[in-house]
């Protein structure tokens, strides 16, 4: 059953660490077949050099397993409520990778400074609130993904332009429209929160990118006015 939606979450599991954004098992990446409504996922705590097309597990979006026979990552209530919420995703990352894990852990946004955070993110990358002592007692990882889309909808966010979010004293959550997209959005994802550190120590005053170089770099990569690149 669905054996490309497992290729194809098994891929993008495995590009985490050769990326440099995982370690031991830290992270895990879910992709989704909106017509089937199913979700493939990495399966709780593997070590990713012993995963393979049998460890994925599937499951429907109210988490009901459908196939594998090891537990889904403790993740997917997470995963699930952003696949739910939004409708044009189909791959989600999550990792501890370094810098933005520090801005998250840290509660600071990743501002854009400059025209790499600007070619890829069309603005600031958002921290969430602070879940409450209820919301992690109860349904902690349901909340987790409640408190990142009540965050892109309070702050009127598009979740296209702006693919991820740090989630407070937690870590980052990327998604994209397929999976190889979402794992160049957090590969640059942790670039941009490097450069971040380096700009904000060599400058704690640092602005931010005007709202034109902005609008031009990120345009000039998406949208029906793009034009960087080769014509597909």
């Amino acid at each position: 059953m669905l054996k490309d939606l497992r290729k194809e979450a098994l891929f993008g599991n495995r590009m985490l660490p050769s990326s440099g954004l995982v370690k031991l098992t830290f992270g895990n990446v879910s992709v989704i077949d909106r017509i089937k409504r199913v979700v493939a996922i990495k399966p709780s705590g593997v070590n990713f050099d012993n995963l393979n097309l049998n460890s994925i597990v599937l499951t429907d979006l109210d988490g009901n397993i459908l196939e594998g026979d090891k537990k889904p990552s403790s993740d997917l209530p997470t995963h699930l409520e952003l696949y739910k919420n939004f409708p044009k995703i189909s791959s989600i990352i999550h990792t501890h990778s370094e810098y933005a894990t520090s801005f998250a852990q840290a509660r600071k946004p990743l501002d854009c400074f400059g025209t790499t955070h600007a070619d890829h993110f069309h603005g600031t990358i958002p921290i969430t609130e602070d879940l409450s002592r209820e919301e992690i007692e109860k349904n902690y990882e349901l909340n987790t993904g409640k408190a990142i889309t009540r965050t892109f909808r309070e702050k009127r966010l598009n979740y296209l332009e702006i693919p991820a979010c740090l989630v407070a004293s937690h870590g980052p959550f990327i998604w994209g429209e397929f999976v190889k997209e979402t794992l160049e959005n957090a590969i640059v994802l942790e670039e941009i929160a490097k450069m971040n550190y380096k700009i904000l120590l060599i400058n704690p005053t640092a602005e931010g990118i005007s709202e034109y170089l902005l609008d031009k770099h990120f345009f000039r990569k998406h949208g029906k006015t793009a034009y960087y690149g080769q014509k597909k």
